[in-house]
């Protein structure tokens, strides 16, 4: 190559990065602001959702939904890789839940209804979601939830006893066409806490390549029950960032925490800070 064509070639490689730079940047806010929705009020208990991606952009993904009937619709998600294709995939996620949330019954019809919409795309592009979508009663305190392939969530309650909720079986999106999505029902009382995650919270690693792990989180969590949800959000968040002790994040981390009060709250959509990877 020429001397007047490398200074050409080397000039617009520096115009696309910048150019690319700019646009990433601008993805992230999209994301952040579409991750921190509007925040509806419900009664009997306080809801906040996390999630820190691994890169500046990210696949995993949370809402929260109101229904009509006062109930309100909680979904936690994990797309298959990381990035730009990774958030993508997150933003057709998020369209293709909140078009089923306004249409369906329950959970289980929720996600029914976004991977009839999804598979197609999603096997085009070799990809799927796992997904968990619960609706809190708070009439009734009652949590009915559908799993498609996703992380049990975990509850522990006043006395600090932990448990995962009762498994409930469901194919990821994407997995297979024409599915249908059981639900399983729990009552919770008052000082319940209903902690809702995404794999990159227990499969963290530390610089001798142990993981985060299940058992740790639930000591996190037992530990912190009796504080307010963003205070236990804060909690698992130092938690994670002291084990892994600078070692750069893989996966991205996501987690929502439902806890039931006696007098009535506001939910709080909170985003922590991105860890440096």
């Amino acid at each position: 190559m020429k001397e007047h064509e490398e200074k050409y070639y080397e000039a617009s490689n520096g115009e696309l990065n910048k150019s690319l730079v700019r646009e990433i940047k601008l993805a992230r806010n999209i994301q952040m602001k579409l991750l921190n929705g509007e925040q509806p009020e419900i009664e009997n208990g306080s809801v906040s959702g996390v999630s820190i991606p691994a890169r500046l952009i990210g696949g995993d993904y949370y809402d929260f939904y109101p229904l009509t009937n006062g109930k309100l619709r909680i979904v936690i998600g994990d797309v298959m890789g990381k990035g730009i294709p990774a958030a993508m995939l997150m933003i057709l996620t998020r369209g293709a839940f909140r078009s089923a949330a306004e249409s369906t019954q329950g959970p289980g019809e929720t996600v029914t209804a976004m991977n009839n919409a999804m598979y197609d795309d999603l096997r085009k592009l070799g990809s799927f979601v796992t997904l968990f979508c619960a609706d809190w009663d708070p009439e009734e305190r009652k949590l009915t939830f559908a799993n498609a392939g996703h992380n049990s969530p975990l509850i522990v309650n006043a006395n600090k006893d932990i448990r995962e909720f009762p498994k409930v079986k469901g194919v990821m999106l994407g997995g297979l066409p024409n599915q249908e999505y059981p639900e399983e029902t729990i009552t919770m009382t008052e000082g319940d806490i209903a902690f809702f995650y995404t794999d990159g919270i227990v499969e963290a690693q530390n610089c001798n390549g142990e993981m985060y792990r299940i058992e740790r989180l639930m000591d996190v969590l037992a530990d912190s029950s009796s504080c307010e949800v963003t205070e236990v959000e804060d909690i698992v968040v130092n938690s994670i960032e002291a084990f892994v002790n600078g070692v750069p994040q893989r996966d991205d981390i996501t987690m929502v925490l439902l806890k039931i009060e006696a007098d009535n709250t506001s939910i709080a959509s909170y985003n922590s800070p991105i860890m440096n990877s």
